[in-house]
C-alpha cells in the first residue's frame, strides 16, 4: 500500500499491530510487582503507547519527510520496548506466555516499521 493510497493511519497494518502490542504490554505489566508502578511498568507503557501514536501523527503530517521522522521515533520506541521486555524477562516479571507474545509482537512491529521506512525512502 503506497503512501498516496492511504487515507488514514488506521489502514497501516503496522499501526494495527502496534496497538495490539500496546494492549498486550498493558496486560503484561498488570502482573508486575506493585513497587514497579513508577519504574519499569510506567516506562514500558509509555514507550509502547509512543509507537502507534507516532505512526498516526506522522501519517497526519504534510510531507513524506515528516512522516519518516515520526516513523524514526516509533522505531526508537520499538527498540526501547524490546529492551525493557528483556529486562522484565530477566527480572522474572509477568508470565512467560505473555512475555513471549509481547516479544513476538515487538519484533514484528520493528520489522514492519523498517519495511515501511524503506518503502518511503525509495
Amino acid at each position: 500500500m503506497g503512501l498516496g493510497t492511504v487515507r488514514s493511519f488506521r489502514e497501516f497494518v503496522v499501526w494495527q499491530r502496534s496497538v495490539e502490542l500496546t494492549v498486550a504490554v498493558y496486560r503484561l505489566t498488570k502482573l508486575f510487582p506493585k513497587d514497579e508502578m513508577f519504574g519499569l511498568t510506567s516506562q514500558l507503557r509509555r514507550a509502547t503507547v509512543s509507537i502507534p501514536s507516532n505512526i498516526a501523527e506522522g501519517q497526519g503530517r504534510a510531507t513524506r519527510g515528516e512522516f519518516l521522522q515520526f516513523l524514526g521515533v516509533a522505531r526508537g520506541s520499538t527498540s526501547e520496548v524490546q529492551t525493557q521486555l528483556l529486562i522484565a524477562r530477566q527480572l522474572e516479571y509477568g508470565s512467560e506466555e505473555m512475555l513471549v507474545s509481547c516479544e513476538g509482537l515487538g519484533g514484528e512491529v520493528g520489522k514492519m516499521l523498517n519495511a515501511l521506512t524503506a518503502s518511503l525512502t525509495i
